[in-house]
């Protein structure tokens, strides 16, 4: 009897014919993810009545990625390998993980845009709500009250911070040291209503009870934007290599201006991005705003000299306050939380600007 052995060249190619024959094609998993969502949108829509904001964008996203992975291991199961299968079945739980984290932003955004849309026009962007009890009015006072009361908070905030940073990383040591971190670990936590309660009695001492500034709001807001501005830019810092400041100060250049010319320079980038940290935590704030800017109908631009409105005590007072026209008060609370998000997007490309522009020429080599 003849005993057909197989050829080394066939032992050889056997494994290589395992590993390329039945595979997907690239596009397969991104035409099934398509489709998956495409299917899941379809249910959704149907079962969603009413205007655009009844579209449930979450509820959508998640059936359509668990039909998706249960389609994808099954049709990999058959056309490639069970270990093919399980692989791709955790890239996609992984993905999905990825997908449920961005969740909450998506689903915010997208109520946000489609009920504030409504109000974007120019009447909005233009009028304040002085002598407006129903339909109309607008937000301009309270745009110019958010932007002048950031803008002294990051004034004030923003050199204390930076410079309680460059102590702590290239000067403190001790107990000194020990104590400011702990007490800016502290401040890192305590609750917006605190830092208003706060500067609302210090200033009801000097004045007189019941006074709301703008300043007020400034101050209160600088309180909870220096620990921020602190832990972040000393962590930057300390990331910078000490061989820069050891070449600086071999050449003979001094401790003071090493940090400004080598250590500032290399970690502009970062320092700016933890100002913009800073500035997105407070300036959605509420509760240190009603107790010390209080709020007004009219524009005011002074904010040493009475109350100041800002966005989002805007959007609080029109949902708590609705008027003769409810539907109008939602509308320009949305509008105004939409407008919010604006500016902080807008802050955030500028700060990127502004590292791109000031951080450390390379050669590009």
């Amino acid at each position: 009897m003849t005993v057909l052995t197989p050829t080394p060249t066939a032992v050889a190619s056997a494994p290589a014919a395992a590993l390329t024959a039945g595979k997907l094609a690239k596009w397969a998993p991104w035409a099934l993810l398509g489709g998956s969502l495409a299917v899941s949108a379809a249910v959704f829509a149907v079962t969603s009545v009413g205007s655009l904001a009844d579209f449930n964008i979450t509820g959508t996203v998640i059936v359509g990625l668990l039909l998706y992975m249960v389609l994808i291991t099954v049709i990999s199961s058959i056309v490639e390998s069970r270990r093919k299968a399980v692989d791709r079945l955790m890239t996609a739980l992984v993905a999905t993980a990825f997908l449920i984290a961005l969740l909450p932003l998506i689903s915010l955004l997208w109520t946000v845009v489609s009920n504030g849309i409504e109000r974007f026009d120019a009447e909005f962007f233009s009028y304040s709500m002085r002598n407006v009890i129903g339909d109309g009015g607008g937000i301009v006072h309270a745009i110019w009250g958010t932007l002048l009361i950031t803008l002294t908070a990051t004034v004030i905030a923003v050199p204390i911070g930076l410079m309680t940073s460059i102590y702590l990383v290239e000067y403190g040591r001790g107990k000194i040291a020990k104590a400011i971190t702990f007490f800016v670990d502290v401040m890192t936590g305590i609750p917006s209503i605190v830092a208003g309660l706060f500067i609302y009695a210090v200033f009801a001492l000097i004045f007189k009870p019941g006074i709301s500034m703008g300043i007020m709001g400034a101050l209160a807001l600088a309180v909870l934007m220096t620990p921020v501005v602190v832990r972040g830019s000393e962590e930057l810092l300390k990331i910078v290599p000490n061989e820069l400041r050891e070449a600086s100060y071999a050449l003979g250049v001094p401790k003071w201006l090493t940090i400004l010319k080598v250590v500032l320079p290399t970690s502009i980038a970062g320092i700016t991005t933890s100002v913009m940290l800073a500035i997105s935590r407070v300036i959605g704030e509420t509760a240190p705003l009603l107790l010390t800017a209080g709020f007004t109908q009219s524009l005011n631009t002074n904010i040493f000299n009475g109350q100041m409105m800002t966005l989002p005590v805007f959007a609080y007072n029109q949902y708590m306050n609705q008027g003769t026209n409810p539907d109008a008060s939602l509308a320009r609370a949305w509008a105004a939380a939409l407008t919010l998000i604006l500016i902080v997007m807008v802050l955030n490309l500028l700060a990127r600007l502004v590292a791109k522009l000031f951080a450390p020429k390379t050669s590009g080599r």
